[in-house]
């Protein structure tokens, strides 16, 4: 902030020094237009007006106030010291009005995406959350936990066609569904037939149609977990990546038998027998991602290798893990994100501990594991 008004102090002594031969005075609007980029409306017309003080000055010191050369050069000093001064006062307030609009967009997103809390029934969570937009946290990818009436927790993981803010809305009519469904409905098959239905009869009401014509669905994993380990998990995948299965350092992916179409393409029909049963021990893990990570794609455009990269990294703990897979994936990626990317990391754990309270993050790539962020 003294840089400023330095120059000024400088530039009128060397002005007085160098005489008339040589006018530095002019270099005086160094001062206010610098002091624009780094301060605000005050302290600009400050440095304005010490320059236009510190060029009269020197006119005088010099003996020439009143000469043709000397006046231009004062009156264009303070012409230009008052355009700097406007611009600055304008953009302070456009500065400050983007300001409420990002708190209150931010606030709106972190009430969308609900941070899970760390645990849920006997499972640990991290999750990460990277969107393809700037300033958004959260676009196309969605995820949310609830317990159902029985003694399970249900999950849901999905990806939105298209990514950045313009997806929210299709996001926020699944995750409103599954928050509303979750514990309503017994079963899974009545869950996702229920996610379908609100989609078919919603999707044309919170889609961007009007900038995006193109067909509109959602693809979505939805689980359900039991809190007794004994007893079998069970899932149905619409169209959305498999989940990853790790055990003693050891990865499966779980294939859906009978996958059904991603939510919005058709009428949700879901029978029974659709879904798939797995078991998930004590200390299993389950990896959940979207396809902005399986897809995201390296300078020379190969895909990032999911199932093989966490079959290499060590599994201590849900963090640990997620802690890997994002620092690897950024490197594979070797810049920003192209598309929104939604990971969870999943374990049951022995004990049944109560919940914890969610920490909240804020950041273009959100990052939940031990309450470390980036």
């Amino acid at each position: 902030m003294a840089i400023p008004f330095v120059l000024i102090a400088t530039i009128t002594v060397l002005d007085i020094y160098t005489g008339s031969n040589v006018q530095l005075g002019p270099l005086l609007v160094i001062a206010p237009a610098l002091t624009a980029s780094l301060a605000g409306t005050r302290l600009t017309a400050l440095a304005g007006v010490l320059a236009v003080a510190a060029q009269v000055f020197i006119a005088g010191f010099l003996g020439g106030v009143t000469t043709p050369n000397r006046m231009a050069q004062i009156i264009a000093l303070t012409a230009l010291s008052a355009l700097v001064v406007f611009l600055r006062f304008v953009r302070e307030r456009r500065d400050r009005a983007l300001s409420l609009a990002r708190s209150v967009a931010e606030t709106a997103q972190r009430v969308l995406l609900r941070p899970p809390p760390r645990r849920i029934g006997p499972l640990q969570v991290a999750w990460l959350y990277m969107s393809a937009q700037d300033e958004a946290e959260i676009g196309g990818d969605l995820f949310a936990f609830a317990r159902a009436t029985h003694a399970a927790t249900r999950v849901v993981i999905g990806d939105v066609r298209g990514n950045g803010l313009a997806a929210i809305g299709e996001a926020s009519l699944v995750l409103g569904a599954f928050r509303e469904g979750a514990h309503r409905y017994a079963t899974l098959p009545e869950l996702v037939a229920a996610l379908g239905d609100s989609v078919s009869r919603n999707m044309e009401d919170v889609s961007d149609t009007e900038h995006d014509v193109g067909e509109h669905f959602i693809t979505c994993l939805v689980l359900e977990i039991p809190d007794d380990a004994l007893s079998a998990a069970g899932m149905i995948n619409c169209g959305h990546p498999p989940p990853l299965l790790v055990r003693d350092q050891r990865v499966t992916v779980l294939y859906a038998r009978q996958p059904l179409p991603p939510l919005g393409v058709c009428e949700p029909r879901v029978e029974d027998d659709r879904t798939d049963p797995f078991t998930f021990e004590c200390g299993d893990m389950l990896v959940l991602c979207t396809d902005g990570v399986i897809e995201a794609r390296s300078p020379s455009g190969a895909f990032y290798p999911l199932a093989e990269r966490v079959a290499s990294f060590p599994t201590t703990n849900p963090d640990t893990l997620l802690h890997h897979i994002h620092r690897d994936l950024l490197t594979h990626i070797g810049g920003h994100p192209a598309d929104d990317a939604a990971l969870l990391v999943i374990e049951r754990t022995p004990s049944h501990r109560p919940y914890l309270t969610p920490r909240p993050t804020d950041g273009h790539h959100r990052y939940h594991p031990s309450g470390a962020g980036t």
